[in-house]
């Protein structure tokens, strides 16, 4: 008779080796059919070829390369690395990034499984391999020069690390024919390690080590005392900046500004940021495609103001004023926004605020997030990505309306079951949580199952909702933002295959 051990685990490879195929198809299906240029990618790979060709970070201005800290240098650094091993096309740069997904649905997997009770961790890790193997929306970003692939394994890589810390034990992985034991301690390092090397790759990702900061005193500050949690604090913070120290070395010599993070408005030296604008643009932006109008117009091409909803104006007096601000930028000959004008648009900003102040602080910002999450994520294929209405984008092109039904389809799919999955998970341990240990049983050697991992999912939505908050304030908030969540988005959708407790 064949254990059932052997036999699971013969299934558990049968799964991944098939899982893998499918991811590689899907992904050489996008990289190869559907290329995927975008606005940033010019610039990251100008920042890579200047790094390795001069060894200056920065861009060429009016002749001459001048230092700049408009990017963060992680995916720069990528690229470099990957034009130095197999060359500069973005064919190799797509095909690296395509293996570097894959490494990510193995992660993605072990998230889920550090997620789930050990009675049903095999099985939920099987469906986050799956899930992540065909999950288009990180995929069809392997094929584009952006750093979403590259945000989304450290992410991903932090993620377990932490969830594994949650848990307060040594945990075992297989590496080589052996098992390599991580403790709590360990595993938490690993994790601030990795948020700090995923916060050179983008600017927002210190909010990862603040949220699970936060988890982790929560979760440890009665049992250990708060003495050892400011202590674990200040040894995460430590390991956290190590990774960032060589960039702050970097601007305070070249740039001569004490800077752990990136420039927060994308502005050359000399260029002015239209601050006030955002300000006004954030009391009412609310969708994607007003982000072409309202901000990757500017400085390139005349604004018109019948491009903008009728919810961008309170009365026909404010949608003249925004008019005549507008025709003044319209007449500058370099196409910017003056500080006279900017100041224009901060006043009608401030008035909007007040008029409104919820409709500013609440219900724009909620319905940008709804946006990022929802949105059809086609922005990157060769479709219009058009939906509505239905009988018209029909018969425009029924690949492109198949295709952007199914992608939003999946955008309240892949949701709607991390959902599920984080209520099958939570009556999973509270109807579990009498029948661990027989009342007044403590012999040795009786068997205590481990309950799934609430507080690690409660470290995946927080920082999901804490990420997505902040995503709302930026200037263009696009949908592209919220991918790098999607490794967790299938992990808690992946709790689903718990199964019931016997």
């Amino acid at each position: 008779m064949i254990p059932a051990r052997r036999t699971g685990v013969t299934a558990l490879c049968i799964h991944a080796f098939l899982a893998m195929l499918t991811a590689v198809a899907l992904r050489l299906l996008f990289d190869l059919q559907f290329p995927a240029p975008a606005g940033d990618s010019g610039l990251y790979l100008q920042l890579a070829r200047n790094w390795a060709d001069h060894h200056i970070y920065g861009l060429w201005l009016n002749g001459r390369l001048v230092p700049t800290d408009l990017r963060m240098p992680g995916y720069p650094a990528f690229l470099a690395g990957v034009a130095l091993v197999l060359g500069r096309s973005e064919r190799t740069i797509a095909l690296s990034q395509a293996g570097l997904d894959l490494c990510t649905c193995f992660l993605t997997a072990a998230l889920a499984a550090a997620l789930a009770p050990s009675a049903a961790r095999r099985r939920v890790a099987v469906a986050g391999l799956w899930l992540s193997a065909t999950c288009p929306f990180l995929a069809n970003y392997t094929a584009a020069v952006l750093s979403e692939v590259l945000t989304a394994f450290l992410t991903t890589a932090a993620l377990v690390f932490f969830v594994v810390g949650l848990k307060r034990e040594t945990t075992e992985f297989p590496f080589r024919g052996r098992l390599l034991r991580v403790t709590a301690a360990t595993a938490t390092l690993l994790g601030a390690f990795l948020a700090g090397i995923a916060s050179q790759v983008r600017p927002e990702m210190p909010l990862l080590l603040a949220v699970a900061g936060a988890v982790f005193a929560l979760r440890w500050w009665w049992p250990l005392g708060w003495r050892k949690v400011v202590l674990t604090g200040v040894a995460m913070s430590v390991v956290f900046f190590l990774p960032l120290m060589p960039w702050v070395a970097r601007n305070f010599i070249s740039l001569h500004k004490l800077q752990i993070s990136a420039a927060r408005y994308t502005t050359t030296p000399g260029e002015y940021a239209p601050v006030g604008y955002y300000k006004w643009q954030n009391t009412w932006m609310l969708r994607f495609r007003d982000v072409y109008i309202s901000v990757w117009k500017l400085n390139e091409e005349p604004v018109a103001i019948d491009d903008f909803p009728a919810s961008a104006f309170d009365s026909p007096q404010e949608r003249e004023q925004v008019a005549e601000l507008f025709d003044e930028y319209n007449k500058s000959p370099t196409l910017d926004i003056s500080p006279e004008v900017d100041r224009g648009f901060a006043e009608i900003a401030r008035v909007r605020t007040t008029r409104n102040p919820l409709r500013t602080y609440l219900w724009a910002p909620f319905g940008r997030a709804l946006t990022m999450w929802f949105t059809p994520r086609t922005e990157i294929l060769p479709i219009d990505g058009k939906f509505w209405p239905i009988l018209d984008s029909w018969e425009g092109s029924h690949a492109s309306f198949l295709t952007t039904a199914g992608f939003g389809a999946l955008g309240y799919l892949y949701p709607a079951l991390a959902l599920a999955g984080i209520w099958i998970a939570w009556r999973y341990g509270r109807t579990g949580s009498a029948e661990l240990r027989p009342a007044g049983s403590h012999m040795p050697g009786t068997h205590i199952e481990d309950p799934p991992n609430l507080w690690g999912i409660a470290l995946l939505v927080v920082y999901m909702l804490v990420r997505t908050a902040f995503l709302t304030t930026v200037e263009a908030p696009e949908p592209r933002y919220v991918v790098t969540c999607y490794p967790a988005i299938l992990a808690l959708a992946a709790l689903v295959w718990v199964g019931k407790r016997e």
